[in-house]
């Protein structure tokens, strides 16, 4: 048999049977006497596997055991101990929130085997999926479906020039993220990179702050200070919600992007700064022009490129992964028993609307990591209802099921446009009316899959977006 490497903490002092047990079982041991030596050796080197092995009762607190465990990457624990250990409800707390499995003393032998090797090939399928998921976080964003993957191309496209981008999307899609990696991209990446929220500063304030002001200019001003532009120079500023600046500050920022010269409140002088811009809005700024809210000649002037974000409900694909993403940052952070997610769990990710985009999936999900009790994230420590799945279900019925489920989930990540959705399930845009007939599809808010019982055919869809 091939050589494991086993992490073996010995807290009930030397138990020359059970390593000798390991040993023969073809583990190579790294032994250590203490939770202190345990975590040297972790982090200069990745067990699959570590197993604590104590007496009638734990030497150290249980804290200290937690702390060592969490600083473990991806190393699953087996606990040994002789049968009183299990007395304490501590202890027991301790291995149901922290273990992989435990084994009571006196030993099988065989069976600590088959438990260690299922042990391992858990961190090895972890592993696994640790390294797909950092494939799939290129340029900082999660995901490896169509419209995440276009995005990404595209941004690498605008990041070898120099020229402005407007960048589109609703709420909590992503924008300023996207903005990050056009920069991370560039051949300005060394320099500094510079988010300014145009809707959340002060109408009275915005000016100075993006351009500075000099000693004087106005009541409390008693030094010269640099403006965000200013700052950002030899790099990118990034104006999000540029909708929000009011139109006299436009013209300043329209001076800025035509000649590359700023002048400071108060100031008499011109200042030359090398910044690039890139632009963002939840708003549609050609209808701002339209209705006279944006200007037109500062519109064209930021549209030189431009890229839209894609809300989550168009790339419902990309949701387990991001869930499991955000997970993993917020469980990382703090101290946590939730291993993940259940079934029930993902479905209601994947049945659920996001009205509030990937910023609604990470407070959900940071919200369930605090939350949740038990080792795996349901549907209500979500805040989402629960999908319902039957039990059993006769042939027909279960085919029934699984077409309505396929309409519904795709009406969803297409944003309920008709056309599209029927494009990608392979059928007439007829074919699917007839088919969100009969199974009573209301296309006004997204549908949870196996939503109950086949419901009343008589109503008729209506307001599709086509």
């Amino acid at each position: 048999m091939a050589h494991r490497s086993l992490l073996y903490v010995a807290l009930g002092g030397e138990a020359r049977e059970l390593r000798e047990q390991l040993l023969a079982g073809g583990w190579e041991l790294a032994q250590a006497a203490d939770l202190a030596a345990a975590s040297r050796l972790q982090a200069h080197r990745r067990f699959p596997v570590a197993l604590l092995a104590i007496g009638d009762s734990l030497p150290v607190p249980e804290a200290a055991v937690e702390a060592c465990v969490n600083a473990s990457n991806g190393t699953e624990w087996v606990a040994v101990c002789e049968p009183p250990a299990l007395e304490s409800p501590a202890f027991r707390d301790l291995v149901l929130g922290y273990f992989f499995d435990h084994a009571p003393l006196p030993l099988d032998a065989r069976e600590l085997m088959v438990m260690l090797e299922h042990a391992s090939r858990r961190a090895l399928l972890r592993r696994r999926h640790e390294t797909q998921m950092h494939a799939a976080d290129t340029l900082g964003m999660v995901g490896q479906g169509p419209a995440i993957t276009r995005l990404r191309q595209q941004i690498r496209r605008v990041a070898a020039t120099d020229a402005p981008v407007l960048i589109g999307g609703e709420s909590g899609s992503g924008k300023e993220l996207a903005a990050r990696a056009i920069h991370q991209c560039s051949l300005r990446s060394a320099g500094p990179f510079v988010a300014v929220n145009c809707g959340a500063i002060s109408p009275t304030l915005i000016q100075s702050e993006l351009f500075g002001h000099e000693r004087g200019a106005f009541t409390g001003a008693s030094s010269e200070r640099r403006g965000l532009i200013e700052a950002a120079n030899g790099g990118t500023v990034f104006l999000d919600e540029i909708g929000d600046l009011p139109l006299e500050l436009q013209t300043n920022l329209l001076r800025f992007l035509q000649e590359k010269t700023i002048s400071r409140v108060g100031g008499v002088r011109s200042l030359r700064v090398d910044v690039r811009v890139l632009a963002a809005s939840h708003v549609d700024l050609a209808e701002a022009v339209a209705v006279g809210q944006f200007r037109d000649d500062l519109f064209y002037r930021l549209n030189v490129l431009s890229i839209e974000l894609t809300p989550l409900r168009r790339r419902m694909e990309d949701v387990p992964m991001l869930a499991e993403h955000f997970f993993q940052c917020c469980a990382s952070s703090g101290k946590t028993r939730v291993k993940g997610f259940s079934r029930q769990a993902l479905a209601a990710l994947m049945a659920h609307g996001w009205p509030g985009n990937v910023r609604e999936l990470y407070n959900r999900v940071q919200r369930a990591v605090v939350m949740s009790e038990m080792r795996l994230i349901g549907p209500a420590d979500l805040g989402l209802a629960e999908v319902e799945s039957p039990a059993c279900l006769e042939l027909d019925a279960a085919r029934t099921l699984a077409e309505r489920d396929a309409i519904c989930l795709t009406l969803t990540r297409v944003g309920r446009n008709v056309t599209r959705a029927a494009r990608e399930l392979g059928v007439s845009r007829m074919t699917l009316y007839r088919l969100m007939d009969k199974h009573s599809i209301a296309p006004a808010a997204p549908h949870a899959p196996y939503a109950g019982p086949i419901p009343d055919r008589s109503r008729r869809p209506l307001d599709l977006v086509v």
